[in-house]
């Protein structure tokens, strides 16, 4: 049976926030890769920002979008190893 979308926000709302606080930038300080990695988290962030403000307003379809865009601005970091990120579990792709 098909998640409904009340579960499936829940649920990558929660992915998001948790992915966000395993994701370690990877990159040295004063360098334009760990400048990059800042700039994904910090997108990533808002993204969670704004889908928690699109759930606070009932509209779930643009909070789900939110939590999902967020945590692809993760996993495309952890992809090109701007980030340190688990490899085992459900978090990121790589």
């Amino acid at each position: 049976m098909a998640a409904d979308i009340d579960e499936k926000t829940d649920r990558y709302e929660g992915l998001l926030a948790e992915a966000l606080d395993a994701a370690e930038i990877a990159p040295a300080e004063g360098t334009p890769l760990h400048d990059a990695a800042l700039e994904c988290r910090e997108m990533a962030a808002s993204y969670l920002e704004d889908g928690r403000h699109f759930r606070e307003n009932d509209d779930l379809v643009n909070a789900l979008a939110s939590f999902s865009y967020g945590h692809a601005w993760l996993d495309a970091g952890a992809r090109i190893g701007l980030f340190d990120v688990p490899t085992e579990g459900h978090l990121f792709t790589v």
